[in-house]
């Protein structure tokens, strides 16, 4: 029997988004196999999803790279694809579509444009309403699309926390990707020395670090949650999202953790894109939004924080 392929390459908020739009391609096709074609940070996080037989790493290589493009082809038709789910709908899963796996059933945005309507538009709405109308014209249920269960993630983290607190904890998370430094408000040590004086020792302050944002995440005034000196694992930082009481962020993956696990907590958005355009806003979960994130102050940001976590 033929072989499912779903590209979605990351980030990682992406992927976590997808989440449900893989649940639901697996059940409707629960009699075949179901793969994941994504970049390598990934690759082992979502080899444990439960709704996936199988994860190919795609290092994503320059499209001049022949050699790179001649493996990946290569590999890729070993497992026997008759439909291919692209979740990603970039230039490289198009280029993919006419070299890489041409010959295959497709399914993508382009198929889900209305008469007139360009991509460009479609890319306008929000990304779970997106990935509901491809899944839905391809006549796939939509079921958990829009209600992301990550349940398959969690990990008991007591042993772990202990180590840094032993009460409640809102957790920061200040940083983001050096290829979107727009996205970073620059005041989070400052809102950190107000949410001490604010609640004193009420809540401890956590914050959990990449690889490359430990020794910056020292400077600033909280707990720093690693493991063995390491940053934790992706399944662990879901689970330590998990059980915060309140979580203040800026647009990266670790937020839309937070907003699909329904925690408390504030998102802040500059002009790169909207909290609707991405899909992260919901009743515990609220975005503030500025035209331009070096205007946003500490006092209004603590203003939001006590209007929601009290």
């Amino acid at each position: 029997m033929s072989n499912i392929l779903i590209i979605k390459h990351g980030a990682l908020g992406d992927l976590i988004q997808a989440n449900g739009a893989i649940k639901d391609i697996k059940e409707h096709y629960i009699n075949r196999k179901v793969f994941l074609l994504t970049s390598e940070p990934y690759a082992i996080f979502m080899s444990e999803c439960p709704y996936l037989d199988g994860v190919i790493i795609d290092k994503r290589l320059p499209r001049w790279n022949l050699f790179f493009l001649y493996k990946l082809k290569k590999l890729l038709s070993k497992y026997n694809f008759s439909k291919v789910i692209d979740l990603q709908n970039s230039s490289r899963t198009n280029f993919y579509k006419k070299f890489i796996l041409q010959g295959k059933e497709w399914s993508s945005s382009l198929e889900t444009l209305k008469p007139g309507q360009t991509k460009r538009d479609f890319d306008n709405h929000p990304v779970l309403d997106r990935m509901e109308l491809q899944l839905k014209k391809d006549n796939i249920p939509t079921k958990y699309t829009k209600d992301i269960d990550l349940s398959w993630a969690y990990e008991d983290l007591t042993s772990l926390i202990e180590k840094f607190t032993n009460r409640d904890y809102i957790l920061v998370f200040p940083f983001c990707s050096k290829k979107h430094q727009n996205k970073k408000w620059p005041f989070f040590k400052d809102l950190i020395s107000q949410i001490r004086r604010e609640y004193k020792n009420h809540y401890s302050i956590l914050i959990a670090p990449g690889s490359d944002e430990i020794n910056d995440a020292k400077e600033l005034n909280a707990n720093v949650v690693l493991e063995n000196g390491e940053p934790i694992d992706i399944k662990k930082l879901i689970s330590l999202i998990k059980g915060s009481k309140f979580v203040v962020a800026n647009d990266t993956g670790p937020a839309h953790i937070a907003s699909h696990l329904k925690r408390k907590g504030l998102v802040l958005f500059g002009s790169h894109t909207s909290a609707k355009k991405v899909s992260i806003e919901n009743q515990n979960f609220r975005a503030l939004s500025v035209d331009n994130l070096f205007d946003l102050d500490v006092n209004t940001v603590m203003k939001e924080i006590k209007a929601n976590l009290n």
